[in-house]
């Protein structure tokens, strides 16, 4: 028998349950964050040429630090401010790329460490808290990303389908490139290739 196609893009017709799950997503608005949640720079920071991102946590404040690379150097953000605290435009190294680990050197509060990054060249960023949050990466119109913010475990697809979950980012205008959480699950993260964007809490 010949596979139906969905109208729409030629592809293969998803079961029902699927494509439902589809149109919700489809359907579904960008919200912010709830609480304990907020935003850190009031929307994106612009990165241009953004490759990739990595965590640290600062020895002097206790706050998450966020390493950015890009094609113009690298760049250090206080997670909890929004400062931008350190900026290299000339890197001595050559990034990420290549190396064994995807890691590349800090600057700024933690010189003379290395930072894994998660971003164009691989690895990935945690996609829980540690304790109930999580983040998932969805896709219903590829190449665009949904990033959707869950408190019940990432159980977004299960009935009642409207509990527990926000969408929180949709990237339409730049390429993903990573999206989670930070080792210490008080920062939320999502970098595009053109900027970052952040999300906050106090330690629970």
């Amino acid at each position: 028998m010949r596979e139906k196609n969905r109208p729409d893009t030629g592809a293969p017709a998803l079961p029902p349950y699927q494509e439902g799950l589809r149109r919700r997503l489809l359907a579904a608005t960008v919200v912010p964050a709830p609480a304990p949640w907020r935003s850190v720079f009031g929307g994106h920071a612009p990165v241009g040429g953004l490759t990739g991102i990595g965590f640290g946590v600062d020895p002097a404040t206790g706050h998450d630090l966020v390493m950015v690379v890009s094609s113009q150097g690298y760049g250090v953000f206080d997670a909890v401010t929004g400062e931008r605290i350190a900026r290299d435009r000339d890197p001595e190294d050559d990034g990420p790329d290549g190396t064994p680990d995807l890691s590349c050197p800090w600057i700024g509060p933690l010189t003379g460490r290395r930072v894994r990054v998660a971003g164009l060249f691989g690895g990935g960023l945690h996609s829980t808290s540690g304790d109930g949050w999580t983040v998932d990466v969805e896709a219903p119109d590829w190449p665009n990303h949904r990033i959707l913010l869950s408190d019940n475990g990432g159980n977004w697809h299960r009935p009642p389908h409207t509990e527990g979950w926000w969408h929180v980012f949709h990237s339409t205008w730049s390429t993903l490139r990573a999206a989670g959480f930070s080792p210490t699950g008080r920062t939320l993260a999502v970098a595009t290739s053109s900027d970052l964007t952040l999300w906050t809490r106090r330690p629970a």
